[in-house]
């Protein structure tokens, strides 16, 4: 579906606008005239981006909401109506990790899964009742909603769970003739945002994420492209679809390779005491859009492009043996 305004004159909303992924794509709308309803649960960061967009020649409303409470997001999409008279897009990008070992934290993994699922769902669902001239529902999932790690057993049941219920989404309204509607994944690897900094963290080890990192204007351009030519899943960088692809047809060896990338890439020199991070709450933090971590490390990517050489070797082979 095209969307049924130009994006100057679109109406978007953002969940999980505050900071990271979410902020970055308000600004890269707000660049071309887009009007933004932005959404997360600390009303002060999200003022610093509405002021941003507006300032970048945008218009913006900030609607804090957490997106675990159906009626909060159910606000959230009415006052977009009742702002600027319809909507476009809706962006699904509120999310949070905690890192644990699988039984411990158990509070911060229903929090996690609810947020990141529950999150999706009811973003998704209103959306679908407000998209009456059609638009577009773009979801921001991740490489682990593909690939697995250990020490994220949340973030990956609900990352996995999100791929599920918008690939399944999409069928439905598919096979009901709503073509006017496009569901959408976009899904990138490792991004330069303040996830990290903000996750839980019970297992006494500094988090950092796992090489290549790339930047979260990156992902935002790929949203924004995607908002416009809409597609069924969408991988910003290189990294995230070769995982995917050698997860895929070599998934014995990347199960190996992931379980060491976890234990030698996700993990910074020194120890850190447990914390819920913004796991069960807000931080008090103004809004960042990066982390301080672009570009660093890349040289232990080694393991992982071995890995994806090997897939497409036998990708390539299991295609001539096809036509044999």
């Amino acid at each position: 579906m095209v969307l049924a305004h130009d994006i100057k004159d679109s109406v978007v909303v953002i969940t999980g606008a505050s900071g990271g992924i979410g902020a970055a794509t308000a600004l890269a709308l707000a660049r071309r005239g887009a009007s933004l309803v932005l959404a997360a649960r600390r009303r002060n960061a999200l003022e610093e981006v509405a002021t941003r967009c507006r300032d970048a020649g945008g218009d913006a409303v900030v609607v804090p909401t957490d997106v675990r409470n159906l009626d909060e997001v159910e606000r959230l999409g009415e006052r977009a109506i009742t702002t600027y008279g319809h909507l476009d897009a809706w962006v699904n990008n509120a999310a949070v990790a905690c890192y644990a070992p699988f039984g411990e934290a158990m509070a911060e993994f229903r929090n996690t899964v609810e947020t990141n699922l529950l999150g999706v769902a009811h973003g998704t669902a209103v959306a679908l009742r407000h998209l009456t001239d059609g638009g577009v529902i773009v979801t921001v999932g991740s490489i682990l909603s593909a690939v697995t790690v250990p020490y994220l057993s949340s973030y990956n049941a609900s990352k996995h769970a999100v791929q599920g219920l918008t690939d399944s989404v999409r069928q439905e309204i598919t096979e009901r003739g709503e073509g006017r509607i496009s569901i959408c994944s976009v899904l990138p690897a490792s991004v330069d945002t303040p996830l990290y900094a903000n996750a839980a963290n019970y297992t006494g080890r500094r988090l950092r994420p796992p090489p290549p990192v790339y930047s979260p204007e990156l992902v935002a351009e790929r949203i924004v492209r995607v908002i416009e030519r809409p597609r069924a899943h969408a991988y910003p960088g290189s990294a995230a679809r070769a995982a995917v692809l050698a997860w895929r047809l070599l998934p014995a060896l990347s199960r190996r390779l992931a379980a060491r990338v976890a234990d030698r890439m996700m993990f910074a020199p020194g120890t850190a005491a447990p914390t819920s991070g913004n796991v069960l709450g807000p931080t008090p933090e103004p809004s960042r859009i990066r982390g301080g971590w672009h570009g660093v490390a890349r040289p232990l990517v080694a393991p992982a492009v071995a890995a994806t050489r090997l897939a497409r070797r036998a990708g390539m082979f299991g295609a001539r043996m096809g036509h044999g």
